[in-house]
């Protein structure tokens, strides 16, 4: 096309993007174009000048914000959420649609995607739309069974993403944590299980988050932990990374465990290339912080007050 018809079509795209707030894939359904032509026309747009962005923020910028983070833990991408005067029963839903929308832009044909699950991972998977590309596999990066009736959206999230990468799910339909390391080597080697577990290992993109160590913690709520082993790790850990405990520089906690722990270990996780870890709450900086030092994640999807918060603590380092 010629520059003309460039630029025209850039501003209807920007104006649906931007005015409208349409997402780039119903953009691309609306003007029958890709999603990368879709992309490359926003990003026409700003260069271009005929959009303009200006942040009037009196606080760290998110660009700012998102470079420190970048630099300092040595990642691939990061996306900073703005999040100043957002209630917290809305950070998740914010945090979770910009997840959705990165994740819908790396998938490509035949790819597998490995998944946590919780409050976080449900989140990006509600705000997925319908992709098109072929081939595709999801697949649970852990044990998704707890002993209570308390919800983890395990099955919930796995589903939601697989209707929207048109495939069918792939479960680990086992407890995450065993009551004896015996047992859970003994199900490893069952072949349906195996099968799973290697398609997970093999992942080109894993989606998780981290957990606390608080009371209110998820995992302290499934029926996993004596009251003995949930106060250990109160004591010595600052979360958890696909259920595995880990320590301020990300390494593991509690080793016994971690050997009663089914799913993909935290070696085998920085062997895929995307591994795409989202934070919506201020209360995870420590465990976030911790999992990005051992390099467990090479993207960072972030809201602004914990993104603050983990370059507080980087600045508290230097400074000491």
């Amino acid at each position: 096309m010629d520059e003309t018809d460039k630029r025209a079509l850039s501003v209807k795209v920007a104006q649906l993007y931007y005015q409208n707030d349409w997402r780039q894939s119903r953009i691309a359904a609306e003007l029958n174009l890709s999603r990368p032509t879709v992309s490359r026309l926003l990003q026409y747009a700003r260069e271009s000048g005929i959009v303009q962005i200006k942040i009037s923020n009196p606080l760290v910028s998110t660009q700012q914000l998102a470079a420190e983070l970048k630099d300092y833990y040595h990642l691939d991408q990061v996306i900073v959420v703005p999040s100043e005067m957002t209630a917290s029963g809305e950070l998740l839903e914010l945090v979770g649609a910009a997840a959705a929308e990165y994740i819908e832009t790396i998938v490509k044909d035949d790819d597998t995607i490995g998944l946590a699950w919780g409050k976080t991972i449900h989140a990006i998977a509600q705000h997925l739309s319908p992709e098109d590309v072929h081939g595709v596999t999801v697949v649970q990066l852990k044990g998704s069974v707890a002993n209570t009736k308390q919800k983890n959206y395990a099955f919930e999230s796995v589903n939601a993403f697989a209707s929207a990468f048109h495939t069918l799910p792939q479960y680990l339909p086992l407890p995450v944590i065993f009551d004896h390391q015996e047992t859970k080597e003994l199900v490893e080697q069952d072949t349906h299980i195996k099968y799973i577990m290697d398609l997970g290992r093999q992942a080109d993109i894993a989606v998780f988050t981290v957990g606390t160590v608080r009371d209110s913690a998820l995992l302290f709520h499934l029926g996993y932990f004596s009251q003995a082993e949930q106060e250990y790790l109160q004591q010595h850990a600052v979360g958890d990374v696909f259920s595995r405990f880990i320590d301020q520089n990300g390494s593991i906690v509690a080793p016994q465990i971690n050997q009663r722990t089914i799913g993909i270990d935290l070696e085998q996780l920085k062997k895929i290339p995307q591994r795409v870890m989202v934070i919506a709450n201020p209360a995870k900086t420590q465990a976030a912080a911790g999992a990005l030092k051992a390099g467990y994640a090479n993207v960072l999807v972030i809201d602004q007050g914990s993104a603050a918060g983990l370059v507080k603590k980087l600045h508290e380092k230097g400074a000491n």
